[in-house]
């Protein structure tokens, strides 16, 4: 279903930060270079599963969802609303308190306003802390999330709500495949 993103991935290589496994690849790190293919066969995967109907806005966290909430909403239609990690206190300014296995940090919601219907991408999800900030914030602005797309689901992470993802893989010495969407 994904054979250009399961061979990267497969490809990827490993690098160990303290005892974490940590996959380099194009479409979460951006190294070496996020291929036009690959982001087509990753757009039209995220189309296919995704329920995009009288959607408002996409939502991607900044900033590796930036490229493939790009390319989505280019095919789409949709406007891309991105959620940045500097604050620019404008009015209607939500701020997003995220913690992941691995950082934690500040992030800032802006141009979301109560009855916004959205669709969240992200690059990849591997503990669901910052996803589960965001849902979070998304409930206390008053927006309908309508769905959530990751490209790679790493490990078993734990989601408030349901969501979708294109393949999911485990990390070790290597990657390793475990399923694909269809």
């Amino acid at each position: 279903m994904y054979p250009l993103l399961i061979e990267s991935l497969i490809n990827s290589p490993i690098v160990k930060k303290g005892e974490y496994n940590y996959f380099v690849h194009p479409v979460t790190d951006g190294i070496p270079f996020i291929s036009p293919s690959l982001m087509r066969e990753i757009t039209r995967g995220i189309i296919r599963l995704m329920d995009l109907k009288d959607v408002d806005y996409i939502v991607t966290a900044e900033a590796m969802g930036i490229p493939i909430g790009t390319s989505l909403s280019l095919i789409t239609d949709i406007p891309l609303n991105i959620i940045r990690k500097r604050r620019y206190t404008l009015p209607g300014e939500y701020d997003v308190s995220q913690v992941t296995g691995y950082s934690k940090g500040e992030m800032f919601i802006n141009g979301i306003k109560e009855g916004d219907r959205i669709v969240i991408i992200d690059d990849v999800i591997s503990t669901g802390g910052t996803m589960n900030a965001v849902i979070t914030a998304m409930n206390r602005i008053g927006a309908e999330i309508r769905d959530i797309c990751f490209v790679i689901k790493k490990g078993s992470p734990s989601l408030s709500i349901p969501y979708k993802y294109l393949v999911s893989i485990e990390v070790a010495e290597s990657v390793k495949i475990l399923d694909q969407s269809t």
